[in-house]
């Protein structure tokens, strides 16, 4: 926001500046707000917009885990897709990944063995990324109001009996709009990321505290982090969050 704008209209339009003449654009998620910004510049780049979520569609499975059966229109794509990735969100970015193969007509075996290999090929780490089982500690990169809502809505639905919290932020996101979005029910281990744009410590607690969020600060992540699972039970959950820079200290 501080640098493309603060509407989803006026971000698109930075976004939009990708269309180039004559080049098909693939968009990965269609938005009402977002829909009219690409169409006008995909128009006049004479350019053709793909929407993955009208390409791609996965058949949603009862059992967490299982193998996904992927459909482009009518056609049955993969019957067997397993994904590594966790975070509900995650979701969107494979239709995009699987619309893209699609329009790219890149060959199915590839695509499969490809994304089946994604976190062995990449390293990938820091999306719903399980850190340890016992207690089981998960930590999440999401630092915006679109991100952070897929993930609090993600933690609402796992078991536990009492959620730590390990938080740490940087000084220059809306944190009001941000902290809000965080459980109250929950211990929070404040601290700052080892970075001249991490959030002091004590200015972050104060404002948790002030819409009811309620914990202890800590000197660095780490130690919050050693806090949080020495205080939980095997029935309870240790999250990580609030900020690339604080996940980045502990993956």
């Amino acid at each position: 926001m501080q640098f493309l704008g603060d509407t989803l209209p006026k971000i698109a339009a930075e976004k939009a500046g990708i269309i180039k003449e004559e080049i098909p654009v693939l968009i990965g998620e269609s938005q009402f707000e977002t829909k009219a910004v690409f169409a006008t510049k995909a128009k006049a780049m004479n350019s053709f917009i793909h929407y993955a979520d009208d390409l791609i569609a996965l058949k949603k499975l009862k059992v967490e885990g299982e193998p996904y059966a992927v459909f482009n229109g009518n056609k049955l794509l993969f019957q067997d897709l397993k994904f590594p990735l966790g975070g509900s969100y995650q979701m969107n970015n494979l239709k995009t990944v699987l619309a893209a193969s699609v329009l790219l007509r890149l060959p199915i075996d590839a695509t499969q063995r490809g994304i089946e290999r994604v976190i062995l090929n990449t390293h990938f780490a820091g999306r719903w990324h399980v850190l340890s089982k016992k207690p089981l500690t998960i930590c999440d990169t999401a630092h915006n109001e679109a991100s952070l809502n897929y993930v609090m809505n993600q933690l609402k639905k796992m078991n536990y009996k009492k959620l730590h919290f390990v938080l740490g932020v940087v000084n220059d996101k809306l944190i009001d709009d941000i902290l809000i979005l965080f459980p109250k029910k929950a211990i929070y281990y404040f601290c700052k990321a080892d970075i001249p744009r991490g959030l002091e410590v004590n200015i972050l607690e104060a404002k948790a505290n002030e819409i009811g969020l309620v914990g202890n600060s800590y000197s660095s992540v780490k130690e919050a982090l050693y806090a949080a699972q020495n205080s939980a039970t095997k029935e309870d959950l240790v999250f990580v969050g609030g900020s690339t820079f604080t996940i980045a200290e502990v993956v």
